[in-house]
């Protein structure tokens, strides 16, 4: 063999020994879809969590068994994401498969994110929780009685949640005071602190108070002032006229039909209540960063995840942009779960163990929190 063969055969010998390898691990059974997604994990996972991840799994393929398209999962222990993974598809028509790093709407989940930029401004001095809303939002009509800033957060302001079809609105609007007009005529569904009463529009008044009190675009503030700092790269306003990368589609299944394309809507009415997209891996991230104090104050965390209480002193089980209480197997949990058009999310935290589970997919429901909270315990500390 002459030196000019020598570096060509060398080359035919390495491609052939690389060929049977990939030839052995797709002939043992593992799917290219995903091998392709679990290799997205930013973190290796840790041996003593092989269970875990088992579990993980075999519950993710339950729900793809459901009829969900796509989804991922992140779990963060002390601060770092010990599992993330995607399943299903991001796209079904493309058969562009699901990753870590694919964004879904959160929903609900984005008030969780709201009330942390709102804690800040109070930290700073800029919120009184306490002052009427029309100190931050002259704008807004009285209704015959003070509503606080607490309360649009807590869900006891009184104040309505969707009505009709304004779950799939279309419209597009500019500015966060604009789409006060949607519920800004209506009357209060209770006295302010009476009742607890779920309100998505509640935190577009908490989002102009913000506008308001930081001088800031509620945007810009949030991008600036929380996801920049937190590293929420992939967290992002559902913009529908931009193009954003690793955007999932999103879809829902009348009852005894196929999927489809969900309908076709613009968040922009309630960005601060339901307008967000993440990723499974942001928002372990996100809620690893509330579980000691640090980028919030002490205090700033007790106001988040405390229960507010009614006039007569009930409990809400609720906060500010967190619900509080136990998982089934009765650990102290905060929590909050969000409803999209085609989208659906939960994002679970156990304090005393320090774990953070996220689960997020491009469909309506399908899951039960129950199950999100047995792979967030598989994986706590022994």
């Amino acid at each position: 063999m002459n030196s000019k063969t020598l570096p060509r055969v060398v080359a035919v010998r390495f491609f052939a020994a690389a060929m049977a390898v990939l030839w052995t691990i797709f002939s043992a059974g593992f799917p290219p879809l995903a091998l392709a997604q679990n290799a997205a994990a930013t973190v290796a996972t840790a041996k003593d969590f092989s269970k875990a991840e088992e579990h993980a799994r075999a519950v993710a393929k339950e729900w793809l068994g459901r009829g969900i398209p796509g989804l991922s999962i992140a779990v963060a222990v002390d601060g770092q994401i010990v599992y993330s993974e995607g399943f299903g598809y991001a796209d079904l028509e493309q058969r562009v498969a699901a990753w870590p790093t694919t964004k879904f709407r959160i929903g609900s989940v984005s008030k969780s994110l709201t009330a942390v930029g709102l804690i800040q401004l109070v930290e700073q001095g800029k919120i009184d929780l306490d002052a009427p809303i029309q100190k931050y939002v002259p704008a807004f009509q009285e209704k015959g009685t003070v509503i606080t800033t607490r309360m649009l957060a807590g869900h006891l302001a009184g104040i309505r949640h969707y009505k009709d079809d304004e779950f799939t609105i279309s419209k597009h609007y500019e500015k966060v005071t604009d789409g006060l007009k949607i519920f800004a005529d209506d009357p209060l569904l209770s006295p302010p602190g009476k009742e607890f009463h779920y309100s998505s529009y509640g935190f577009n008044l908490v989002s102009a108070a913000m506008e308001s009190a930081s001088g800031e675009n509620f945007l810009r503030y949030m991008h600036e002032h929380v996801f920049a700092p937190l590293g929420l790269r992939n967290t992002v306003e559902d913009q529908p006229a931009e193009i954003i990368a690793e955007r999932a589609r999103f879809y829902e299944k009348p009852k005894d039909q196929p999927e489809e394309n969900a309908p076709y809507v613009d968040n922009s009415y309630k960005w601060a209540g339901g307008g967000f997209l993440s990723t499974s891996e942001d928002l372990a991230r996100f809620g690893s960063a509330l579980l000691q104090p640090g980028f919030l104050q002490q205090e700033s965390l007790r106001l988040l995840f405390t229960s507010q209480k009614t006039a007569d002193g009930k409990e809400t089980g609720y906060g500010m942009g967190w619900f509080v209480g136990k998982s089934k197997s009765g650990q102290r949990i905060f929590q909050h779960s969000g409803g999209s058009v085609g989208g659906s999310s939960q994002l679970i935290l156990y304090p005393d163990a320090h774990v953070v589970v996220a689960m997020i997919c491009n469909f309506g429901g399908g899951w039960d929190r129950e199950e999100v909270e047995s792979i967030a315990e598989g994986f706590e500390k022994k």
